[in-house]
């Protein structure tokens, strides 16, 4: 029994990891790792350089004393330079996949989308005129008949 239970366990590991979420899920974490450091490239050899331009190159300098002394560890610091930065190392990764690929993507499925409804609207029109065409048989055949019953 111990067997059959391994063996049923064993298969159902199987088929969760088999399906298709999961794989997908895994490749985007591992291609957002890799994404991860070219933002980090980023921000590192061009936004912090350019804020160097106006202050120090590195944000992580930033920061205010809450107390009467900050010198090294004493005193209350708030680093709101690293905040800083940690914010615009999400800004810019969320513009750039926002630009480089859910935009993209987005206009490529609605025009995929307006192709299908073309093709549908067509294939409906002519359902509805070869419809019409066979209304207007029927009446005419109607017609004929009500015709040759009226002659003697």
């Amino acid at each position: 029994m111990s067997e059959k239970r391994d063996s049923s366990v064993w298969q159902g590991f199987k088929a969760f990891l088999m399906r298709g979420n999961v794989v997908d899920l895994a490749v985007a974490v591992v291609i957002g790792a890799a994404f991860t450091n070219i933002v980090n490239s980023v921000v590192k050899g061009i936004i912090n350089p350019v804020v160097g331009a106006i202050g120090t190159k590195s944000l992580d300098h930033y920061s205010s004393c809450l107390s009467s002394v900050c010198k090294g560890e004493q005193g209350i610091q708030i680093q709101w330079g690293s905040v800083l930065g940690a914010t615009l190392n999400f800004v810019i990764t969320a513009a750039v996949v926002y630009f480089l690929m859910v935009l993209p993507m987005s206009k490529y499925l609605a025009r995929q989308e307006a192709r299908r409804k073309a093709r549908e609207g067509t294939k409906e029109v002519v359902e509805v005129s070869e419809l019409e065409v066979l209304k207007e048989i029927r009446d005419a055949l109607v017609a004929q008949r009500s015709a040759g019953h009226d002659r003697p």
